[in-house]
C-alpha cells in the first residue's frame, strides 16, 4: 500500500472515530480493514482503494446514524487530499462502495469493492462482543429508554439483523462469519437465556 496514504489516514482520519460510539469506533474499523484486505487477495482490485473504503466507511456515524453511509461518502469526496492518490473514476468507485456498505441496504453493492467492504463489515468477533457493540450503540442513540428496555433492544436488534430471517447479507464467501453467525443464531433461539447473557455482559462494563 502507498505509505503516504496510510500515514495520512492513520494521522488525520482514524482520530475522528473517537466521535463515534464504541460499536463503530476504531476497533471496528481496524477489523473491517483487516477482513477487507484478506478478501481483496482473491480479486483483481486496487489495495489502496480497498483500504481507503474501509477506513472511511463509518466516519459519519456520529453525525447521523440513519444516513451515515451517505455522509461518510460525502466526507471522503470532500477530502481534496484523496486526489493525490486516486483518479476521478477511482474516487467515484470508492464513494459508491462506502454508500453501498450498509447492512440494511435494499440493493446490492454496485461493484466488487462494495461487495468486499459490505461483507467485511458484517463482523461477529464473538457473541459477547456483538452484544456489547449493540448495547453501546443503544446507549448512544436511544437515550430516552430505560436500562431494561436497552437490554431488550439488544436482543430484538440482533434477532432482526442476524436471525434466521435477518436483513444482514454478505456477498462473498466468509467461513469465519458463517461459523460465528451459526453460533449467534443458536444463542438467539432461547430469548430468556440470551437476555440473561446480555445482562451479564452489560454488568461487567458498568
Amino acid at each position: 500500500m502507498n505509505k503516504d496514504l496510510v500515514n495520512y489516514i492513520e494521522n488525520e482520519i482514524f482520530p475522528l472515530y473517537s466521535k463515534n460510539e464504541e460499536g463503530h469506533g476504531l476497533k471496528h474499523i481496524n477489523k473491517v480493514i483487516e477482513k477487507s484486505l484478506k478478501f481483496a487477495k482473491n480479486y483483481d482490485v486496487n489495495i489502496d482503494m480497498i483500504y481507503t473504503i474501509a477506513a472511511y466507511h463509518d466516519l459519519g456515524h456520529h453525525i447521523d446514524r440513519k444516513r451515515h453511509e451517505i455522509i461518510s461518502a460525502q466526507i471522503f469526496m470532500e477530502d481534496k487530499n484523496m486526489k493525490k492518490w486516486f483518479s476521478d473514476e477511482q474516487r467515484k468507485i470508492i464513494k459508491e462502495a462506502i454508500e453501498d456498505h450498509r447492512a440494511s441496504s435494499k440493493s446490492n453493492p454496485r461493484s466488487i469493492y462494495g461487495k468486499i467492504i459490505s461483507t467485511a463489515d458484517r463482523t461477529i468477533i464473538s457473541i459477547n462482543d456483538t452484544i456489547l457493540r449493540t448495547y453501546s450503540y443503544g446507549k448512544r442513540n436511544y437515550k430516552g429508554i430505560t436500562q431494561e428496555e436497552q437490554i431488550q433492544r439488544v436482543y430484538e436488534h440482533l434477532k432482526d439483523k442476524y436471525g434466521e430471517k435477518g436483513y444482514a447479507k454478505i456477498y462473498l464467501e466468509d467461513k469465519e462469519f458463517d461459523e460465528s453467525l451459526k453460533k449467534l443464531r443458536e444463542a438467539l433461539k432461547d430469548k430468556k437465556e440470551f437476555i440473561k447473557r446480555v445482562r451479564e455482559v452489560v454488568e461487567k462494563v458498568k
